[in-house]
């Protein structure tokens, strides 16, 4: 599937407009290191470290878009956040794992956003 240029930057800032919304406190965007990239990292209002990982679909022939989160792509996600828990110094607080599913029509606009709180563990 082709994306206009910047259409995931656009999924990822409607994300973050999301989640700030609901009272979460975006700490980082895109962060990256050896293993991998996060998307989004935010703090909601009980204190959870969120690692949102944003997937941006403009259809769903090639299935939903939380089925591409998979065991390979979590592993990286968890040794990602363990890296930036550990740079930032909040190895001690509790953390979650989020799926962020963006959906686009053909003129790339946005017309829905489902969020999957603890998509995995």
């Amino acid at each position: 599937m082709k994306y206009k240029p910047n259409s995931g930057d656009r999924g990822e800032a409607a994300v973050a407009r999301y989640l700030r919304d609901k009272g979460y406190v975006l700490l980082t965007s895109q962060w990256r290191c050896r293993f991998g990239e996060t998307d989004l990292v935010a703090r909601d209002r009980h204190g959870t470290i969120c690692f949102v990982e944003v997937k941006l679909r403009s259809n769903l022939s090639m299935g939903l878009p939380r089925e591409y989160v998979d065991g390979y792509k979590q592993e990286r996600l968890r040794k990602t956040a363990a890296a930036w828990l550990a740079r930032f110094d909040m190895a001690d607080r509790l953390v979650r794992f989020d799926v962020a599913e963006v959906y686009m029509n053909q003129k790339f606009e946005i017309t829905k956003l489902e969020y999957l709180e603890n998509a995995f563990t």
